[in-house]
């Protein structure tokens, strides 16, 4: 069943906040969203370049955050609403119009979640879409270390790529000392990686967009083998993006580089 109401344009999903679907994913099944990013605009670490959210710069939101008690008493009216009609879900999602680790009280959000999960659907999975970008903040690892699938993005190891392409807003975003946050979680850590093709064309700038090639996977193979995640998840663009150009990398693109991931010892999936 899939539920889900939102604002929608030809290149943009701004999702409603603090809760919204259920809905279906590629990854993780029936999936409840939590968003705690205002329900009019996007607040994101990044401004990648294929986010379904849109480019920051478009979509500036005038609504704040939703509080930590607002947070709460929505989910917990949602999954009262869901077991009253015998449909649980699979996870419990972190995602939405931004990075949720930015909220000021994300750890705290955790624990009220886990806690309403055990509460009404005991076999759903709390899990974070992240952009690994706010990992050096200790409470921040801690909450993660908390949910059971801690999902963290990692699209490449090359600094260029990472600027033209998932534009960390922080000039001082070094990916090397992310891997190196990545390792800290010892395991208990999804990595989840965009694999697309194309050139992109942006503030009349064009440049390649293409990191299924052996330069850029190899590098980013040595990355994901020193952080040993419990899993890899790499996809590639399932909807118009806001900056045009941008490709799908094709299935035996993607199960080359997955079949590279699982020769390495590490469990490895590809979305198409």
């Amino acid at each position: 069943m899939r539920m889900i109401c939102y604002f929608c344009t030809m290149s943009t999903i701004i999702y409603p906040s603090p809760i919204f679907g259920p809905v279906h994913s590629r990854r993780l099944g029936v999936s409840l969203g939590i968003n705690l990013m205002p329900g009019d605009g996007k607040v994101c670490s990044f401004d990648c370049i294929y986010c379904e959210c849109g480019l920051n710069r478009e979509h500036r939101p005038r609504l704040p955050r939703p509080t930590r008690e607002e947070v709460r008493t929505a989910l917990q009216a949602q999954l009262q609403k869901m077991a009253a009609g015998n449909l649980l879900p699979d996870v419990l999602t972190f995602a939405g119009n931004g990075e949720p680790t930015g909220h000021p009280d994300f750890a705290h959000i955790i624990d009220d979640t886990i806690a309403l999960r055990n509460e009404y659907c005991p076999k759903a999975k709390v899990s974070v879409l992240s952009n690994a970008t706010m990992l050096s903040r200790p409470h921040i690892h801690d909450a993660l270390m908390r949910v059971d699938n801690n999902i963290q993005k990692l699209d490449t190891f090359d600094p260029l790529y990472i600027n033209k392409v998932d534009r960390p807003q922080n000039p001082a975003y070094d990916v090397h000392q992310v891997v190196e946050q990545l390792c800290r979680f010892r395991g208990h850590v999804i990595i989840q990686t965009m694999f697309m093709k194309g050139n992109a064309t942006i503030d009349g700038h064009t440049f390649d967009v293409d990191n299924t090639g052996d330069s850029l996977v190899a590098p980013w193979l040595e990355a994901v083998v020193k952080i040993r995640p419990q899993q890899v998840m790499i996809y590639t663009i399932d909807r118009e993006t806001p900056v045009g150009g941008l490709l799908k990398a094709t299935p035996d693109e993607l199960n080359a580089i997955r079949d590279r991931v699982i020769a390495a010892g590490i469990s490895c999936t590809a979305s198409y």
